[in-house]
């Protein structure tokens, strides 16, 4: 079924657009004809209203065991679009390209040597770390990935590392915030 929807002036048809089932868009003005073939939309449309989006932040110090990869606690939700974050793990319901990041503050990160590291984990497994030597008592990292997940078993979460002899991750400071977001960038 053909439709047409046409904007107009005293003078004549300023503009129409005509559409049918193949997928073709024809703009029609004063000044000719142009087609526009529009591709089949398979899989979930996204629309500013349903792209899952979160920021936590953790609301304390949390002490752990030097070298040792220790999930990060986020008891804070900052905010949570499709309700995905839980418990310090992030489970997003649609399935595509995910653009993570994990921010650690690391206080009492010791003198030079030693590693601090943010470490994003998926399905339990690193998937990336960024890790910096210290360089005085405090030490901010940042690790960032796009990461793609199912929709429906895939997860996220954070974890810290350092060997240092008593690490420490405080919610902010000179070294910067312990925060962990996430946004869906592209569909699958």
């Amino acid at each position: 079924m053909a439709s047409t929807i046409s904007a107009g002036t005293t003078s004549g048809t300023a503009i129409a657009i005509s559409g049918d089932t193949t997928g073709n868009l024809a703009f029609t003005t004063q000044a000719g004809t142009y087609t526009q073939t529009v591709p089949n939309a398979t899989g979930t449309v996204m629309v500013s209203g349903n792209m899952p989006a979160f920021i936590a932040t953790n609301s304390g110090t949390q002490t752990y065991s030097a070298s040792t990869f220790t999930k990060v606690l986020f008891q804070t939700e900052n905010y949570d679009t499709n309700n995905n974050f839980a418990s310090s793990t992030f489970t997003p319901t649609v399935a595509g390209y995910y653009q993570i990041t994990a921010s650690i503050n690391h206080d009492y990160a010791g003198g030079p040597g030693n590693i601090n590291s943010a470490c994003i984990y998926k399905n339990g497994s690193s998937y990336q770390i960024a890790s910096v030597r210290g360089v005085a008592s405090y030490g901010g990292q940042q690790a960032t990935a796009l990461v793609y997940c199912n929709g429906s078993t895939d997860y996220i979460e954070v974890y810290a590392y350092s060997n240092n002899g008593s690490p420490q991750i405080n919610t902010s400071g000179t070294g910067g915030s312990t925060l962990f977001s996430g946004v869906l960038v592209r569909t699958a």
